[in-house]
């Protein structure tokens, strides 16, 4: 059983930072974990994603250069690292998982695992 479960999420002026993470459980190293965000009125938007086993990254155009993926292997926690945010980054951020491993691009129905989320609020 996977679960998944965002935490860091808050409020920040506009080129600040902050960092968000996805404790999980119920994935193997042959596994993609994502990140995607989802703006009230809007499509749920891609943002980054990462293969567990080999350590392959892809980002969201919207975000390349400023956000940062990783995973922390000891501790089953899938890391978002956000840098410059702009007003438009506000969101609602989930982490996600797809267990047979990445796909090319990064759309939400390739995953079949979802946390919560945890609300990202940008000001400027």
């Amino acid at each position: 059983q996977v679960q998944l479960v965002e935490s860091g999420g808050g409020s920040v002026q506009a080129g600040g930072s902050l960092k968000l993470s996805c404790a999980a459980s119920g994935y193997t190293w042959r596994s993609c974990l994502a990140w995607f965000r989802q703006a009230p009125g809007k499509e749920r938007e891609g943002v980054a994603r990462m293969y567990v086993g080999g350590g392959d990254t892809y980002y969201g155009d919207s975000v390349k250069g400023r956000f940062t993926i990783s995973h922390d292997n000891a501790g089953n926690t899938l890391y978002l690292q956000m840098d410059s945010l702009k007003p438009e980054d506000s969101a609602m951020y989930y982490c996600a998982a797809r267990l047979a491993g990445c796909v090319a691009g990064l759309v939400h129905s390739d995953f079949a695992f979802w946390g919560q989320g945890t609300q990202v609020t940008v000001s400027s």
